[in-house]
C-alpha cells in the first residue's frame, strides 16, 4: 500500500530523516510513534505530497490507483448542516447524486445508479449519523448548520468526513486531540474494523494498543515497522537492546583479548605475522553502538508549606453555570479531601469544564455554599490557558513573574531550567514554543503557586507518550488532592481511584470503573444508557414513568408513520413504473422521463426508510 524508501529530510539545519526506509501492507491499522518534534507530522506531510523531499534518492510510493484521505483543517461555518458536509466528503458519492439530477441519457442514468449501488450509496446517510454520534454528536445536531458549531466540534465533523469517505489510506494525526474520553473509546473501536489501511499519529497509549495491527517508530531519524501495539513495541525494543548490549559486551571483551595479544607481541619478530593478522581483525570488527536513550525532564509538584486538615474544599446545593438563564448543573454537592483521586466523566456538553471552573473559582455559585480555608491553594490547568501566555514574553519573564520579587536572575534561570528549559529555551518568545513546551511552562507555573488541590483538564494534548508518562509519576508523588478531565484512559486509570460522573445536569460519584464506564459508551444504547446500576421496582411508579415517556415521544411516532407512509407511496410508484418501462413501444423521451423518476424515487424510498427505521428506534428507545 505504502512504501517509503531512503528518506533523507532536514528543516534548515536539523535532519528528520536519514535514509529512512519503511513498508505498510494494505489493511494494516499503523500506529506512528516518537518523541515531539521527531518529524511524525512531517513525514504526513510528505506522504500527501504537501511537501517534497529534495534528495534525488528518497522514495515515497503510494500503491497505484489508491485513494488517499486526511483530515485537511476545520469543516468551515456555513449554512450547510453537519451531515451535509460529511456526505459530501466522499466525493464521488456527491458528484454521482449531483449529476444523477440533471442526466437525460438512458446509458448514463443506468450507469450512476449501478454505480450508487455498488458503493452502497444508499445508506450514505445512515453511516454518516452513525460516525458523527460515534465523535459526540447528538441526532438533533446533524440537521444544525456547521456556523452554530465551535471549531472543536467542527474538528470533529472534518475527521467524520474523513471516516465516511474510507479512503484506500487514511491518515490521521492525533484525532484524540478533539475528542472527550467517550469519543476516543468510539474511534478505537471504529478503526480497528476499518476495512481499509490507517496511518495514526497519536500518543494515546490505550488507542495504540486496541486499534492498531502494527506501530512504526520514528527514532534517530529511521522507521522502524514491528507487529503489535505499543506495549508491544516497547517488549520488543527492550529485547533488541537487551540483544545489542549482550553482543557489545562480548565484543569488547574479544577487541580486548585481540588487543592484549597484539600488545604483547607486536615486537617480536616470531610473532608479528600474528600480531599483524589480529590487527586486521581488529580493524574489520564493525562497532556495535547502543542508541543512547532520549531523557524525558520530569514534572514535579512540591507539596505546600501550609498542612491543612480535612476536607479541603466542600460545595453544597450548588447550581453552576455561566448566569440564571444558562445553569448547567443543578444541587451539586461535594466535598474533596487531601488525598483525594479523583478522574471526572461524562460526554462533552454535559458541564465537566463548568463543574472544574467553578471549583477553581473561575466561575462563581450561581447557588449554594462553598467552604474553603483560606489557605487552600488552587491549581488549575486548561487548554485555554495556553492563550493567556502573554505573548513577545519570553519564558524566563514568565517564570520571573511567578517568583518572589528581587529574586536573582541565578535563581530564575534555575527554576526554569527545574521546569524543563535549557539554557537557550529560556530566553525564547512563549509563541515560538510548541504546544508541548507551552503545557509544561503552564503546569510549571502552577507548581510554583505549591498548591493543595490540582486541576487539570485535558493536560495530555500537546505531550508525547514519555512525558505523559512523567506527567504520571508526578501526579501520584503530588501530596495533595487531583482533578482530572482527560481522553487519555491510560492517565485516568493511572492515577485516579474514583470516579465522578457528569450527566443529565448532576454530579455523582460512579459506582463501576473505567473499563465498566468504556462498556457503557460502547454500547448500542449511548444516549440511553444511565450512570446508577439500580433502577427503581416500583410497579406503579414504572407504569407512571412509561405513560410520560409515550407522551414525551409521541411527537417521535408520528415521525416513523409519516416516513412510513412516504416508504410505501414511493415504491407503489416505483412498481407501477416498472410495469410500464416493461411495455413495448415506448418512446425514447418517454423511457428517459420515467427512468430519472425512477431514480429519484429510489433515492426518496431509501432516505424515507432510513427515517422511518430511525424514528421507530428513537421511539421504542424512548418508550423503554
Amino acid at each position: 500500500m505504502l512504501e517509503i524508501r531512503n528518506l533523507d529530510y532536514r528543516v534548515e539545519a536539523r535532519p528528520l530523516f536519514e535514509g529512512a526506509t519503511a513498508r505498510i501492507s494494505a489493511g494494516w491499522k499503523v500506529g506512528l510513534i516518537g518523541r515531539n518534534g521527531t518529524g511524525k507530522s512531517t513525514l504526513l506531510r510528505l506522504i500527501r505530497e504537501e511537501i517534497a523531499s529534495p534528495a534525488k534518492d528518497s522514495a515515497i510510493r503510494l500503491q497505484n490507483g489508491a485513494r488517499l484521505g486526511w483530515v485537511a483543517q476545520e469543516v468551515a461555518p456555513g449554512d450547510e448542516t453537519i451531515l451535509e458536509v460529511v456526505l459530501q466528503a466522499d466525493a464521488e458519492r456527491h458528484a454521482l447524486m449531483t449529476e444523477a439530477e440533471t442526466a437525460t441519457d438512458p446509458d448514463r442514468i443506468g450507469d450512476i445508479h449501478a454505480r450508487l449501488l455498488d458503493i452502497d450509496a444508499w445508506s450514505a446517510e445512515a453511516r454518516a449519523a452513525e460516525i458523527l454520534m460515534g465523535l459526540g454528536f447528538q441526532h438533533a445536531d446533524l440537521s444544525r448548520a456547521t456556523r452554530e458549531f465551535s471549531g472543536g466540534w467542527r474538528m470533529r465533523a472534518a475527521i467524520a468526513g474523513a471516516l465516511f469517505a474510507q479512503p484506500d489510506l487514511l491518515l490521521l494525526d492525533e484525532p484524540t486531540n478533539y475528542l472527550d474520553l467517550e469519543g476516543a473509546a468510539w474511534l478505537e473501536g471504529y478503526l480497528a474494523r476499518y476495512p481499509n489501511t490507517v496511518l495514526i499519529v497519536s500518543h494515546d497509549r490505550e488507542m495504540l494498543n486496541r486499534s492498531v495491527t502494527h506501530t512504526m517508530a520514528l527514532e534517530h531519524r529511521k522507521l522502524s515497522v514491528t507487529p503489535g501495539g505499543y506495549d508491544d513495541w516497547l517488549r520488543l525494543r527492550a529485547a533488541k537492546l537487551a540483544q545489542l548490549e549482550s553482543q557489545k559486551a562480548k565484543q569488547d571483551k574479544d577487541r580486548a583479548h585481540l588487543q592484549s595479544f597484539v600488545d604483547r607481541f607486536r615486537a617480536k619478530a616470531s610473532k608479528a605475522r600474528q600480531a599483524q593478522s589480529r590487527i586486521k581483525m581488529l580493524e574489520k570488527m564493525q562497532e556495535i553502538s547502543i542508541p543512547l536513550s532520549e531523557r524525558t525532564m520530569p514534572f514535579n509538584f512540591p507539596a505546600s508549606d501550609a498542612k491543612l486538615a480535612p476536607p479541603l474544599l466542600e460545595i453544597e446545593d450548588a447550581n453552576l453555570g455561566y448566569g440564571p438563564q444558562a445553569v448547567i448543573l443543578k444541587g451539586v454537592k461535594l466535598r474533596i479531601d487531601p488525598d483525594d483521586r479523583v478522574a471526572i466523566i461524562g460526554t462533552n456538553g454535559q458541564g465537566k469544564t463548568t463543574l472544574v471552573k467553578s471549583i477553581a473559582e473561575r466561575l462563581p455559585l450561581l447557588a449554594g455554599v462553598r467552604k474553603m480555608p483560606k489557605k487552600v491553594e488552587i491549581g488549575y490547568f486548561s487548554q485555554d490557558q495556553l492563550d493567556e501566555l502573554t505573548l513577545g514574553d519570553t519564558v524566563l519573564e514568565h517564570v520571573m513573574r511567578a517568583l518572589p520579587e528581587n529574586t536573582p536572575v541565578a535563581k530564575q534561570r534555575s527554576v526554569a531550567a527545574q521546569l524543563g528549559f535549557s539554557h537557550e529555551k529560556v530566553e525564547t518568545k512563549v509563541e515560538k514554543l510548541s504546544g508541548g513546551e507551552k503545557v509544561r511552562l503552564i503546569l510549571g507555573l502552577i507548581a510554583l503557586q505549591k498548591p493543595q488541590i490540582l486541576i487539570l483538564d485535558e493536560p495530555t494534548s500537546h505531550l508525547d507518550i514519555d512525558s505523559r508518562e512523567a506527567l504520571i509519576y508526578a501526579l501520584n508523588d503530588f501530596a495533595g488532592a487531583v482533578l482530572l478531565i482527560t481522553h487519555d484512559v491510560y492517565l485516568a486509570e493511572a492515577t485516579a481511584d474514583q470516579l465522578w460522573l457528569v450527566k443529565d445536569g448532576k454530579v455523582a460519584p460512579y459506582a463501576g470503573d473505567l473499563a465498566d464506564y468504556r462498556a457503557l459508551v460502547m454500547s448500542s444504547d449511548r444516549e440511553k444508557a444511565s450512570a446508577s446500576k439500580a433502577a427503581s421496582s416500583d410497579p406503579a411508579e414504572q407504569r407512571r414513568k412509561s405513560s410520560q415517556a409515550r407522551e414525551a415521544a409521541a411527537p417521535l411516532k408520528k415521525q416513523a408513520e409519516t416516513a412510513e407512509k412516504a416508504f410505501e407511496k414511493a415504491n407503489a410508484r416505483i412498481k407501477a413504473i416498472d410495469a410500464e418501462l416493461a411495455k413495448t413501444g415506448l418512446a425514447a423521451g418517454k423511457i428517459t422521463e420515467l427512468s430519472v423518476e425512477r431514480g429519484r424515487l429510489e433515492a426518496a424510498a431509501a432516505k424515507a426508510e432510513r427515517e422511518w427505521i430511525a424514528a421507530l428506534e428513537a421511539y421504542e428507545a424512548a418508550v423503554g
